[in-house]
């Protein structure tokens, strides 16, 4: 299983970026999928989630600016990021919970992407 970001790049203070992300290989199931990103010096950390089901989940930074998506039928999950702020400088990873393999019960596993850098700034 690979997953591909995209959609990366400069963006000047309140401007807007696309992530999107698919995965592809050996694919039963994808459960929750997801961008987390990480900053020059910091941990990694959340910026937002969306399961099968499409409920979704926000940090508290990413609210009222960001959402997040999926496409089932392409095994793809996509973040729209407005108002973009300096401190969303980092790199982004996409990330899904997938069951490679057919067995009872589905079994998942954790798969990231490579990862897409976001640069904030005037």
């Amino acid at each position: 299983v690979q997953l591909q970001a995209s959609g990366g790049g400069l963006v000047q203070p309140g401007g807007s970026l696309r992530l999107s992300c698919a995965a592809s290989g050996s694919i039963i199931s994808i459960n929750t999928m997801g961008w987390y990103r990480q900053a020059p010096g910091k941990q990694r950390e959340l910026v937002a989630t969306i399961t099968g089901d499409s409920s979704t989940n926000y940090a508290h930074s990413s609210k009222g600016r960001f959402t997040i998506s999926r496409d089932n039928a392409k095994n793809a999950v996509y973040l729209q990021m407005n108002s973009l702020r300096p401190e969303g400088t980092a790199v982004y990873y996409c990330y899904a919970e997938v069951a490679p393999q057919t067995t009872w019960p589905l079994r998942f596993y954790d798969y990231w992407g490579q990862g897409t850098q976001v640069t904030v700034s005037s």
